[in-house]
């Protein structure tokens, strides 16, 4: 049987994928193989997407395309996590963060503007990445 920590450990690292596409496996990579050159490959996507994601003229995270690929990323690291449930829970969890990472990006531009309003969002992606890596390691 599963360990329900890791399931819902799975489900945080899918809700900083949707956040964040590339921030879920580069953080989990270093996690369980340290510094290697596809952990610096995986860092360098996840940098460019912080810069991307800042720009006026990107794709909302919410169009097929980008659903796909946070599907993806979440769903492969739970399933490093936590197998078949794992990555049922990251898939799910990427879906959470993709919408619910919109609604709030949203709000947060018409108080704080577009810039700081991506920041802010990468800002909770690496912390809850961060969390989720405390949280696997303490067990």
């Amino acid at each position: 049987m599963i360990d329900p920590h890791l399931i819902a450990i799975a489900l945080v690292f899918g809700i900083v994928a949707g956040f964040r596409t590339a921030t879920a496996p580069a953080v989990y990579f270093l996690y369980r193989n340290g510094i290697t050159p596809i952990g610096i490959i995986l860092v360098v996507a996840a940098l460019a997407e912080y810069v991307i994601d800042a720009l006026p003229n990107c794709p909302s995270r919410t169009q097929p395309v980008g659903l796909i690929f946070r599907a993806l990323s979440g769903g492969i690291v739970g399933w490093f996590i936590a197998g078949v449930p794992g990555a049922v829970a990251g898939i799910s969890g990427a879906m959470l963060g993709a919408f619910g990472g919109q609604n709030c990006r949203l709000k947060a531009i018409t108080s704080l503007g577009a810039i700081p309003a991506a920041l802010a969002g990468d800002v909770a992606a690496i912390g809850l990445a961060l969390l989720a890596v405390w949280w696997k390691h303490s067990l």
